[in-house]
Parts: C-alpha cells; sequence; structure tokens
C-alpha cells in the first residue's frame, strides 16, 4: 500500500501535524506511521556547508597567500550531531512505498533551505512526487488546509535558490574576512586580551548585530547628565456661591 511521507523542521511541529492527521500511535525511531502517512522531521539544519580543509587539506592552515577562497563546486555534509536523525529521514524518502512527500518546513526562505539542503543530500524515490506545505500558523484548520493546497515542489524554486545565494554569500564574508583580519590583527588582539592567540570572528549579520551594541555602549559610556525642564500643567479650579 502506497504512503504519503510527510517531513517537518522541527519535531514540536511534526507533533502538531500528527493531531490534524489524527496519528496518535504507532510512534517509532525518529518518525510517526499509520495506515496512509508517514510524519517525520529535521531537528534544525541537518545538512551544513563543508569547510575550506574539505576542499584542500592545506586550506585548513590560515595563510594570505590563500585568500580569498572561492569555490567553484559546493560541499555539503551532514552535521555529526543530528546523523542519526538525517538516516532515519533519508531512509524513509528512500522507500518504495512512498508516493508522495510533504516538504512542511518552516514557511520562510530558511525554512525552504534547510529542508532543500536534505532532498539534495537524501535523493528521495524518484518516483515519489514532491509537494510543498505553506501554512501560516499550526492550527488544525490551516495545516489541512496546507496539505490540501500543497503546490508542486518546483513552484518555490526561486525562494530556493535566494536561500541558497544567501548562505553562499554568508560563507564567503564569514570565512574570508574572518580568515583575514585575524591573520593581520589577530596577534596584536591576543596581546592585548593576554592570550597566546586570537582569531576575529567576522559575519554579514554578527558583525552589523555587533557594530549595533558597541556605538550604544558608547553611547552609554559618554553620556553627559544635562538638565532639562519639563511644562507642567496645572488646572485652577474656583467655587461658585449662590
Amino acid at each position: 500500500m502506497s504512503k504519503k511521507l510527510l517531513i517537518t523542521e522541527k519535531p514540536s511541529v511534526a507533533m502538531e501535524f500528527a493531531k490534524a492527521l489524527k496519528i496518535t500511535t504507532n510512534r517509532k525511531n525518529g518518525y510517526l506511521e499509520s495506515d496512509q502517512w508517514i510524519i517525520t522531521w529535521c531537528v534544525g539544519h541537518l545538512v551544513t556547508m563543508s569547510y575550506p580543509e574539505k576542499y584542500d587539506e592545506k586550506l585548513k592552515f590560515w595563510r594570505l597567500d590563500t585568500l580569498p577562497f572561492i569555490p567553484e563546486e559546493w560541499k555539503y555534509e551532514i552535521i555529526p550531531q543530528v546523523e542519526n536523525q538525517f538516516n532515519i529521514v533519508k531512509g524513509l524518502m528512500q522507500r518504495e512505498d512512498i508516493e508522495e512527500i510533504y516538504n512542511a518546513g518552516d514557511s520562510g526562505r530558511e525554512g525552504e533551505y534547510i529542508q532543500r539542503l536534505v532532498f539534495m543530500m537524501a535523493h528521495p524515490n524518484e518516483k515519489a512526487k514532491i509537494k510543498r506545505v505553506w501554512i501560516d500558523s499550526q492550527t488544525e484548520e490551516e495545516i489541512l488546509r496546507g496539505i490540501k493546497e500543497a503546490k508542486d515542489q518546483s513552484e518555490y524554486d526561486s525562494l530556493s535558490d535566494s536561500a541558497y545565494l544567501r548562505a553562499k554569500e554568508d560563507y564567503l564574508i564569514g570565512i574570508n574576512f574572518s580568515r583575514l583580519l585575524s591573520i593581520i590583527y589577530g596577534r596584536r588582539l591576543a596581546n592585548k586580551i593576554n592570550e597566546d592567540k586570537a582569531s576575529i570572528s567576522v559575519g554579514r549579520v554578527m558583525t552589523c548585530v555587533l557594530g549595533m551594541i558597541v556605538s550604544r555602549e558608547r553611547e552609554i559610556r559618554n553620556f553627559v547628565k544635562t538638565k532639562y525642564y519639563k511644562i507642567i500643567r496645572r488646572i485652577w479650579r474656583t467655587k461658585c456661591y449662590i
């Protein structure tokens, strides 16, 4: 008997889908299964981009003459801490009795990216149709609507492309600028903090946020007390005697 496989981003979300589909029994290791449905989950990211040393062992050492590092073909790998769950998801996706696979990742670019990496690495059953569930909440009504109106996953290829591009941009900025600044200023920083060595982390988002925090901290430290005045409104009442 053919079955439908549904994959969520987190176990808690999978439980909400299971409730909506009335699957309350037959829980197995890493998934739930009924006569018609199999529900499994990621635990956030299961797949990540490989570090430079996976391309070339020599890149494990940080040197100016190896920068910038821009791979021609991108490599990905399973995150060791969650490899067991990835293998469970992969095994289910490759089952011969799976006729439809529902990508029920979080509705957004990052959610799409997490799921697409899994699909890319797991090589699902080629006969299975792959659909995308897009919902705005986790109410039973919304979940059932999302499954019923699920579109072919290819409808979201543009979203997937933008997610891959953003991840590559983050990777290139982080890898190259972290190495560059660490090589140039790492020793100076280490001397300042009395350590043998130090690295400087740079990221597209984290560096901007850190800049905001530093700017605010400087404002607090440089604050100078000044007098200020308030306008107080008073209402005068008079009594009338007749």
